[in-house]
C-alpha cells in the first residue's frame, strides 16, 4: 500500500504536532541577571539530560526561592511535603505556599515532565497542595503519594490525551484527502 504525497504530508504534520506538544523542554525564567545565573538554552549541545535534571534539582536548594519557609515544611526532591495538619493554616497562609509554588514553577520551566523520586509529577504536587490547603475533607493532608493513589496520577493521562488528539488529526486529515 503506497501513500500519496498528500497523505504523507498529513502524517508528517501529525508527527510534528505530537513532537511539539508531547514534551516541553524549556528554560527557567525565574533568574535574575544580578545573581549571574543566566540560563543556558536547554537542549543545546552543551547540556545532556543529566545536566538538565541536575539543573531542575537545584531549584530545591535555591536560597532566593526558599528564604522564609521553615526547612521542615519545604518540598524536596523526593516529592514529600511534611506539613503537620496542625500547621496547615501557617503553611497555606504564609510564605511557604508561595515559595513552594516558586520551586514548582522553577522545576516545571526547566523540565516539564519532571518526576520526583516518589513518581509524582509537578501537577500531582500542585493538586496535593490545593487539596491540603482547601476547605474540604482533605484539608491538612499533604501526603503526595497518598493523594496520587486517591486521585490517580495525571502523568500518563496527559500523554494519552495528546496521542489521542494526534490520531484524530491523522484520521480526519486522511479522510479530508479522499
Amino acid at each position: 500500500m503506497a501513500l500519496t504525497i498528500s497523505q504523507l504530508l498529513v502524517l508528517a504534520a501529525a508527527f510534528i504536532y505530537l513532537s511539539a506538544f508531547c514534551c516541553k523542554i524549556g528554560m527557567a525564567d525565574d533568574f535574575t541577571p544580578e545573581r549571574g545565573d543566566v540560563p543556558d538554552q536547554i537542549g543545546s549541545a552543551e547540556q545532556d539530560p543529566a545536566q538538565i535534571v541536575a539543573k531542575a534539582l537545584l531549584c530545591f536548594n535555591d536560597k532566593y526561592v526558599y528564604s522564609s519557609c521553615e526547612e521542615s515544611y519545604r518540598l524536596n526532591e523526593s516529592g514529600d511535603l511534611k506539613v503537620p495538619a496542625a500547621k496547615t493554616d501557617e503553611y497555606c497562609n504564609g510564605p511557604c505556599l508561595q515559595e513552594t509554588h516558586l520551586v514548582l514553577d522553577c522545576v516545571d520551566n526547566i523540565l516539564s515532565n519532571f518526576l520526583f523520586y516518589n513518581k509524582a509529577t509537578v501537577q500531582d504536587v500542585r493538586d496535593t497542595i490545593q487539596a491540603g490547603c482547601g476547605y474540604g475533607e482533605e484539608r491538612g493532608k499533604f501526603d503526595v503519594p497518598e493523594h496520587i493513589k486517591a486521585e490517580g496520577s495525571k502523568a500518563y493521562k496527559a500523554a494519552n490525551y495528546q496521542i489521542l488528539i494526534g490520531l484524530v488529526v491523522m484520521i480526519m486529515g486522511n479522510g479530508l484527502l479522499f
